[in-house]
C-alpha cells in the first residue's frame, strides 16, 4: 500500500508547532515520519528527552516514526549496531542509515529484538544492499529510501533514480523517496533552503505534482514530504490525491454534453497495450456507452498536445473512445476536445504506459 509521509525536524522549530503539523498531516493522509539525527549536536539525555516526547505523540495519531542516522551518530551516542535498544527507548519504529556498514553488519540488525526496521540508502549505485541480501537479512524488517538534495542542482537524474530503485525492487524490498514543499521559508535539516527533493527535475514542480510523477512510476511505496512546512494550498491539493492511480487535472471546455462529462470524469482510464506517438487512447468507454449519442460541440481545426479528445458518433464505431494527444494533430472535424491538462502536468502524459490506469479530475482552478 502506497503511504504518504513527513519530516520533522525537533532541533529546528518549537514542539507545539511540530505538532500542529502533525494533526494538519494526518488529515491529507500522511501516516508515516521521517526524522534526523545527522544534524543534532545535544546530549544522548537531551536527544532521548525531546525525541520520546515527539514520537510518543505521533504514535497516538497512528504514524510509523523512522530515524536518520549514520556511524558517526552511533559513535556519538555510544550506540552498538549489536543494541539498538537506544531506538527503542525513543520509541522509534525504525532507523535509516544514511551510510552504511559492511553488509553483515546491516543483516544481523534486521534481527534486532526491538522490532525495529532498518532503512538503507537507495541513492548509490552501489552493491550495498546485494551484499546485504547474501548476508540473509530479515527481508521483512530491511527496506529503503533514497537521499534529499537541499543544493540546487545536485538532485539525482531519473535514469539514475530508476537504476538505484530497481536495484531494491528487485528483491521486493519496500522503497520510499522525497518531494518538497515550494513554500517560500521553508525548511529542512541543513542550512541551505534550495528546496529538497530526490529528484532534481522535481525541484520547481508543484508539490501534488511530484507526489502524481512517483505514482505514475509506480515503482515508489513512500512518498516523503522532506522539508516544513507545506501551505495551506499544498496540504489542500494532497488531501485531494488519490494515491493508488494517476490522476490527470483537467482545465474543462464550457457546455459540454453530459455524455462527455461521464466518459471523462466518471470511467477509469486506461492506455492500450498497442501504443502509438501520437496519442493515449482510453477504449473500454466506447464499448461501454456504445449506441449513446456523442454529438459534435466542440471539433476545433488543431488538436493540441495536452487536449484530451472524446470521439463523436460521427466516427462511427469510435464514438465514445477517449484520448490525449500527444503532439500537434489535424481535426478531422469529427473529434471533440474536451478539456485540457494542466501545463504543470503535461509530461505525466509521455510517462503512461501500456495498459497503466489513470483518472481525469476537474481542474477545480477552472470552475
Amino acid at each position: 500500500m502506497r503511504r504518504l509521509g513527513i519530516s520533522i525536524y525537533p532541533e529546528k522549530d518549537s514542539a507545539e508547532n511540530i505538532r500542529k503539523y502533525l494533526q494538519d498531516a494526518k488529515n491529507f493522509g500522511a501516516s508515516r515520519i521521517f526524522s534526523c539525527l545527522l544534524s543534532v549536536e545535544k546530549s544522548a539525555d537531551e536527544i532521548k528527552q525531546e525525541f520520546l516526547a515527539m514520537n510518543r505523540y505521533a504514535h497516538t495519531l497512528g504514524y510509523e516514526v523512522i530515524l536518520d542516522v549514520s556511524p558517526r551518530v552511533f559513535e556519538k551516542l555510544g550506540i552498538s549496531y549489536s543494541d539498538l535498544s537506544f531506538f527503542k527507548d525513543i520509541e522509534a519504529d525504525g532507523i535509516r542509515l544514511d551510510q552504511g556498514f559492511t553488509g553483515s553488519e546491516e543483516a544481523l540488525m534486521t534481527y534486532n529484538p526491538q522490532g525495529l526496521k532498518i532503512e538503507i540508502n537507495m541513492s548509490n549505485d552501489t552493491h550495498t544492499v546485494d551484499t546485504i541480501m547474501d548476508y540473509q537479512p530479515d527481508r521483512y524488517q530491511l527496506i529503503g529510501c533514497h537521499n534529499f538534495y537541499p543544493h540546487r542542482y545536485s538532485g539525482l537524474t531519473l535514469e539514475h533514480f530508476n537504476k538505484c530503485t530497481e536495484n531494491f525492487k528487485k528483491y521486493g524490498l519496500s522503497t520510499a523517496a522525497f518531494v518538497g514543499s515550494r513554500r517560500e521559508g521553508s525548511f529542512g535539516p541543513w542550512p541551505v533552503k534550495e528546496g529538497l527533493c530526490t529528484l532534481e527535475m522535481h525541484r520547481t514542480l508543484l508539490l501534488d505534482v511530484q507526489v502524481k510523477h512517483y505514482i505514475e512510476m509506480g515503482s515508489i511505496d513512500d512518498i516523503i514530504i522532506s522539508n516544513c512546512y507545506p501551505d495551506a494550498q499544498e496540504q489542500a491539493a494532497l488531501q485531494k490525491l488519490d494515491l493508488t492511480v494517476l490522476t490527470l487535472n483537467v482545465k474543462p471546455v464550457t457546455d459540454q454534453p453530459e455524455i462527455y462529462r461521464k466518459v471523462v470524469y466518471g470511467e477509469l482510464q486506461m492506455e492500450r497495450g498497442d501504443v502509438n506517438e501520437n496519442m493515449i487512447r482510453s477504449t473500454m468507454t466506447r464499448v461501454k456507452y456504445k449506441g449513446e449519442n456523442f454529438p459534435v460541440f466542440n471539433a476545433p481545426e488543431v488538436i493540441h498536445r495536452g487536449d484530451v479528445c472524446v470521439e463523436s458518433s460521427e466516427y462511427g464505431h469510435y464514438a465514445g473512445e477517449v484520448q490525449i494527444a500527444r503532439t500537434e494533430m489535424q481535426n478531422s472535424g469529427m473529434t471533440n476536445v474536451v478539456g485540457h491538462i494542466r501545463e504543470e502536468e503535461l509530461f505525466l502524459v509521455d510517462g503512461l504506459k501500456p495498459w497503466q490506469k489513470f483518472r481525469f479530475v476537474e481542474d477545480e482552478s477552472c470552475l
